[in-house]
């Protein structure tokens, strides 16, 4: 299973917006070796994809549990996803 891939969307609800979040999540996705995206949305939670291996999705979601240390993480939910089809870890625009 060397080379098994897993991939998540994630929602993050509490004080996530203006904290730098988005930026976080790049940084600590990029040092995993991840693919996805991260972006806003106008509700106030922050949603990302996460592509990769196994333990690292998992290591990201648990992450996302803290947060960069602004932000105040009050919920995580996660759901199977597609591939994101793409190399790399970006922020999107707000939705």
């Amino acid at each position: 299973m060397a080379n098994a891939v897993e991939t998540v969307h994630v929602v993050i609800s509490g004080r996530v917006q203006g904290v730098w979040f988005r930026g976080w999540t790049c940084e600590q996705a990029r040092a995993l070796g991840l693919s996805g995206w991260v972006r806003n949305r106008r509700d106030g939670t922050v949603e990302a994809v996460f592509s990769g291996r196994p333990d690292a999705v998992h290591r990201m979601i648990e992450h996302c549990h803290q947060g960069p240390p602004a932000a105040r993480v009050d919920n995580v939910t996660r759901a199977p996803a597609a591939d994101p089809g793409s190399a790399g870890f970006d922020a999107l625009p707000t939705v």
